[in-house]
């Protein structure tokens, strides 16, 4: 009997040892299982791979490392604050009569929400994470009511219309995006399972909370666009701390 020669990743060309032909399937898949383990736990942080799928079932999944799913979610924000943008300086841009009414209060401000860079890198992972979601999560429920208020503005563009309602469903895909990469880098260990239980009915509370509804579109457009910048700000900012490179 021939040694068997097996390749899989960090077990390159090595030769099983010699045994009965009967046995090589089942001593072949262990061994393969083995060598990808210890390929894995080789690999720095974020190249554990992710499956996305079009829609559940799908043959045809690609496989992403979590620091490229991080960079999706990135890119999903940059989006999201160049929409909401758009929109404010093309239809919201505030008269004298609402720049003398606002306070300058977002239903959001009672969040802690620091501006400086500095600052923010010395907020722990596990913190930075649980408010860039529940930023996300306290916005859900206002752009929704939004979009489906929004009609009555019989002078937006149909264009406009398009993308307050993109606004909204794209804050909801963040969301849904950030969880599941906090997800996978709990489970890699690069932050800790605390975030488990951290505040989610705070967030909850204030997502349908009617502070939101009460201001002016401008407010709220003006509100959006500016937790959508920190959104933006602190997962760049979080991406970098745990997987440094040329972009950071």
């Amino acid at each position: 009997m021939e040694a068997w020669r097996l390749q899989v990743p960090g077990c390159q060309n090595t030769s099983l040892p010699r045994v009965p032909f009967s046995l090589r399937p089942t001593l072949g898949l262990c061994y393969a299982w083995l060598c990808a383990l210890l390929w894995l736990l080789g690999k720095p942080p974020g190249a554990v791979f992710v499956a996305i799928c079009a829609r559940q079932g799908d043959s045809s999944c690609r496989f992403l490392s979590v620091s490229d799913l991080f960079d999706r979610v990135i890119q999903h924000s940059d989006r999201l604050h160049s929409l909401s943008t758009a929109l404010y300086e093309k239809n919201f841009l505030p008269n004298g009569n609402e720049l003398g009414k606002w306070t300058g209060k977002c239903h959001t401000s009672r969040m802690l929400t620091p501006n400086g860079k500095e600052y923010v890198q010395k907020i722990p992972r596990e913190e930075l994470t649980h408010l860039i979601l529940r930023l996300l999560q306290a916005w859900k429920e206002p752009l929704s009511h939004f979009d489906q208020n929004i009609g009555h503005h019989q002078e937006l563009s149909s264009d406009s219309l398009s993308k307050a309602k993109q606004i909204s469903n794209m804050v909801h895909e963040l969301k849904t995006g950030m969880e599941k990469v906090t997800e996978k880098m709990q489970s890699m260990g690069i932050i800790s399972n605390s975030l488990n239980g951290m505040g989610s009915s705070e967030a909850a509370g204030l997502s349908i909370s009617n502070e939101a509804n009460l201001m002016s579109d401008y407010e709220f457009i003006h509100c959006f666009r500016r937790d959508s910048n920190k959104v933006q700000s602190y997962l760049k900012i979080l991406k970098c701390r745990i997987w440094p490179g040329n972009s950071c």
